[in-house]
């Protein structure tokens, strides 16, 4: 019986379909704790490598019989050597190729929306709870929130027959790293950001660009500008019909703005950017934001993270409809959870004050999302 290796996609397919799985995961139990492949229909056994070096014996009673068992470790080697195990013991399974690394660099690519003008793609970041996207109009293409895996970018415009043009990042990102100024140095398109973001390299500011027009087809992108996650936090509305709202709205909550700690004066920007700019957004726009907190409760019926304002609206009411100074209470609450690993590093080198090569961008990004995590009940 020889032991099965799967990709990363293999296993988002399987979240997709909500199908069963079974997943021995042999890293660390604070690493597992913290960070795990999540599925609606996934069930877990946490046991460290380290004490399955003398044998697989005792936990064969704890696998499931007729389910479908992947191994996950963080790089691939301890799985591969477990299931090496577990398939002398004569229990089928397979192992996660790249570990849990090459989990947090998948990208998922589906469509969002298409007309007769523009064309949506979002690239979901499973494992990190990352959204990016790629807006197509005739032959060239714009790209929103790129991940530093800039060739699928390039590969997935090429794909429509487009060029990539414009690139925008609607923030500076704390818990990845942008691909933002990689794309455009190998692509000759334009990068846009917020000058207020602090990044050192040249770029094309948000500041004197009130409107991004290409093509003579109507495609529109204007940078609403929308304070609270970092103070040069933006949205992006184009066509009056897509709201690209970054880290300010999220399908259940709103962006965290404490980053910077200065939690009480950002959370007013966000209360602002609530209250007078989204509140003058139309119920029937489609929400596409930058980051998802859940995949199971985000991931609407057509298949990509994302929702009208109106329902986002209805789902957060008490966030919407809330006086400030409870507005202020409740997102000063939020505050305490956790923020992201290394977010100041991330930060630095988003800015391009400090670099660092692909081991350690990996290293840097290992980990769960923990930017959409001011939800409202």
């Amino acid at each position: 019986m020889a032991v099965k290796k799967w990709t990363a996609a293999d296993v988002t397919e399987k979240i997709l379909n909500k199908e069963n799985l079974f997943i021995l995961d042999v890293r660390n139990v604070s690493d597992f704790e913290d960070w795990k492949i999540e599925g609606e229909n996934f069930d877990y056994l946490n046991v460290p490598y380290f004490e399955l070096l003398d044998g697989v014996e005792e936990i064969k009673a704890k696998l499931p019989s007729g389910r479908e068992i992947l191994i996950v470790c963080a790089k691939e080697g301890s799985s591969m050597l477990v299931a090496d195990m577990l398939d002398e013991e004569g229990i089928d399974t397979a192992y996660l190729s790249g570990g849990m690394k090459s989990w947090s660099e998948h990208l998922h690519q589906t469509k969002v929306y298409e007309d007769e003008k523009i064309k949506v793609y979002q690239f979901v970041r499973v494992g990190k709870g990352c959204l990016s996207y790629m807006v197509v109009s005739d032959d060239e293409a714009l790209i929103i929130d790129p991940a530093r895996f800039v060739d699928q970018y390039m590969e997935a415009a090429k794909a429509e027959g487009a060029n990539i043009t414009h690139i925008v990042d609607s923030h500076l990102h704390a818990d990845h790293i942008s691909g933002g100024k990689e794309l455009a140095d190998a692509t000759g398109g334009s990068y846009y950001l917020m000058k207020s973001e602090g990044a050192v390299f040249d770029f094309n500011p948000f500041e004197d660009h009130e409107k991004i027009v290409f093509k003579d087809i109507e495609l529109e992108v204007l940078a609403v500008k929308t304070p609270g996650h970092t103070p040069g936090s933006v949205s992006f509305f184009v066509n009056k019909k897509l709201l690209f709202s970054g880290d300010t709205i999220f399908v259940s909550g709103l962006g965290r703005p404490d980053l910077g700690n200065k939690v009480r004066e950002w959370a007013n920007d966000l209360y602002n950017t609530v209250y007078t700019k989204v509140s003058e957004i139309a119920d029937d726009v489609i929400v596409l934001p930058s980051h998802y907190a859940d995949f199971d409760t985000e991931l609407n019926e057509d298949g990509y993270i994302g929702d009208t304002l109106g329902n986002i609206r209805t789902r957060n009411e008490k966030m919407f409809t809330a006086s400030r100074e409870a507005f202020l209470d409740d997102v000063e609450k939020s505050a305490s959870s956790v923020k992201p690993p290394n977010f100041e590093e991330i930060i630095m080198i988003n800015r391009g004050v400090q670099d660092a090569d692909r081991a350690r961008k990996q290293e840097l990004e290992i980990g769960p999302n923990r930017c959409a995590v001011h939800h409202t009940d």
